[in-house]
């Protein structure tokens, strides 16, 4: 294979990968929380020879997560919670404390307040959040505080990672803040209301078809190149 046909597959290897990605983001325009992903191209330039032109290929292994605030839509639910502004709730995976935006939540048979996959939802010092029952009214403040009959009972914790570029996507809505993660001060819960997905479905649309077409040219120039060599063979051969 020359040097065209490598970077032909390289760009079309980086074409796929977004492809899969735009796909995933149109499937979750409707997932509490979720956020949408872009794929970040780069180029890796060799120098072959003096006498010779230098290699340029593209690769697309790099996912940017888009970290833009998703419309909040009122569900009146009494432990439904979104947040306005920066921050994640903390909760507690079989893989260790991840973050996420996704805050449709409710109590388990034992009072502790998990997520919709069972994950305890935890404070801001890592402990589980518990809600008795039977106390009554249940108030959650925009610093995550609950309240029962006017009481503080506890408080939901919001973190902030400390390096938002160490995060690494898990579950769809769950990240693993690799370089750690410190208490939000500018973020605020709201009771009642849930985040949106923040995929814009007619520009993710947009963007797969302009893959597509491309991805398609790529793969007429591939076989192209390949009717060429297959062409300079037969000739070689006779």
């Amino acid at each position: 294979m020359d040097n065209a046909s490598y970077t032909a597959l390289t760009r079309q290897s980086g074409l796929m990968n977004e492809l899969r990605t735009l796909a995933n983001n149109i499937a979750n325009t409707s997932t509490t929380g979720f956020r949408a992903e872009g794929v970040m191209f780069s180029e890796h330039v060799k120098a072959l020879g003096p006498d010779a032109s230098s290699l340029s290929m593209a690769t697309a292994a790099v996912r940017d997560t888009v970290m833009q605030q998703g419309s909040l839509s009122q569900t009146g639910g009494r432990f439904d919670l979104a947040i306005e502004g920066d921050g994640f709730f903390l909760v507690e995976s079989p893989n260790g404390q991840r973050l996420t935006r996704a805050g449709a939540f409710g109590p388990n048979e034992n009072g502790d307040l998990v997520t919709a996959d069972g994950y305890p939802v935890l404070d801001a010092g890592g402990a589980p959040v518990f809600v008795p029952q039977g106390v009554g009214q249940i108030g959650i403040g925009p610093d995550g505080t609950i309240s029962a009959g006017g009481q503080p009972i506890g408080q939901i914790g919001l973190v902030v990672p400390v390096d938002p570029n160490q995060m690494i996507r898990e579950g769809g809505v769950m990240f693993d803040a690799r370089g750690g993660f410190e208490p939000a001060l500018d973020g605020r819960m709201l009771q009642g209301f849930l985040e949106d997905s923040n995929v814009n479905p007619i520009l993710q649309v947009s963007r797969m078809i302009e893959v597509q077409r491309a991805y398609e040219l790529g793969q007429s120039f591939m076989d192209k190149e390949d009717e060429r060599i297959r062409s300079v063979i037969q000739a070689i051969r006779r």
